[in-house]
């Protein structure tokens, strides 16, 4: 297995040696976290490139109950400063306040041998620099326990699919369809005269779908849902599950998504938990700026080519379908 805090420190010093000199602070994760992660960062710097202050700063006491706030959410912005935070650890869970919001760089730390950059700032770094290889390399380490983790969720799959207006003899895709849990679902939909095909990013996804014997059923294809290998309106039905909130750039997916999709074609952004559960799974609070709120989804979606018909954030999941404008 590959030394991952070698992998992403590397890549985070070959994006930040060209704008020395500048500081570089790092907060967030479990007690010690910061500081261990600020050495490794700072060591992965080229001795040429050594006009640099990297540090580690401790979390703040937060209003009442004890609870703790980022530190990063009291720095005023700089041009010469660039803040790193790490989600995980007692801290992710804050009373107030969350520090990746003002942070630059965010890195998924709950597996502290396994860390993985899930954000940066675009005027650090275009997302082709760091989103596919970061990206597989989170849903890798978890590939293999997914089923297992999430198998309850088969039914509600199920039925978001019946949802979604999947009839006989469609061509439906299942973009970032991880292990395959809607594609039996799909194919049932579609029928014999009807085509379907799962599209992830991470082999090791896929590998667990054949696993199940789901390619009985649905093609499957390694592709990035923001360049798909798809001719231009081909499906009928896009389902997508788990998958705008996790997209760098979701204007552009669903762009991509609409250009592969018929005019009238349907779209079912679905997941099996709602927007606030899964937040409070994650140990963070909502925000309005998230991508699967209504007040930006919709608009996200219109300016992208589709008309929102269905939108539902309940407790026990999550739905938006839409239609392809003409």
């Amino acid at each position: 297995m590959p030394e991952r805090i070698a992998e992403v420190t590397a890549l985070l010093a070959e994006v930040l040696a060209p704008r020395a000199p500048l500081t570089v602070i790092v907060d967030g994760g479990d007690p010690g976290a910061a500081a261990a992660f600020a050495s490794r960062l700072a060591a992965a710097f080229p001795a040429g490139s050594r006009a640099w202050n990297i540090d580690a700063v401790l979390g703040l006491s937060g209003p009442g109950a004890g609870g703790f706030d980022s530190a990063l959410n009291v720095l005023e912005p700089a041009t010469d400063q660039i803040l790193v935070y790490l989600r995980g650890g007692p801290r992710n869970r804050f009373i107030a306040g969350d520090g990746e919001r003002r942070a630059q760089v965010v890195i998924d730390h709950r597996d502290p041998d396994w860390p993985v950059i899930r954000h940066v700032h675009p005027s650090l770094a275009d997302p082709d620099r760091w989103y596919l290889s970061e990206s597989r390399a989170f849903f890798t380490a978890r590939a293999a326990n997914w089923d297992v983790t999430f198998g309850d969720d088969l039914p509600a799959y199920a039925k978001a699919v019946r949802e979604a207006g999947v009839r006989p003899g469609d061509v439906a895709l299942d973009v970032g369809c991880g292990t395959g849990r809607a594609l039996p679902a799909l194919a049932g939909a579609v029928g014999p005269a009807g085509r379907v095909i799962g599209l992830d990013f991470t082999p090791d996804m896929l590998a667990e779908a054949r696993r199940a014997g789901r390619d009985a059923v649905a093609a499957l294809i390694v592709a990035d849902a923001r360049r798909l290998p798809v001719a231009d309106r081909t499906a009928d039905v896009i389902f997508a599950a788990g998958l705008v909130n996790h997209l760098p750039d979701p204007v552009a997916g669903l762009t991509e998504l609409a250009r592969v999709t018929r005019p009238g074609g349907r779209l079912a952004i679905f997941h099996p938990v709602g927007r606030a559960a899964l937040a409070a799974r994650h140990g963070r609070t909502l925000r309005p700026d998230e991508p699967l709120s209504r007040a930006r989804l919709i608009p996200l979606l219109a300016g992208a080519g589709w008309e929102t018909t269905h939108h539902e954030d309940g407790d026990d999941r999550f739905l938006t379908l839409a239609t392809r404008l003409p």
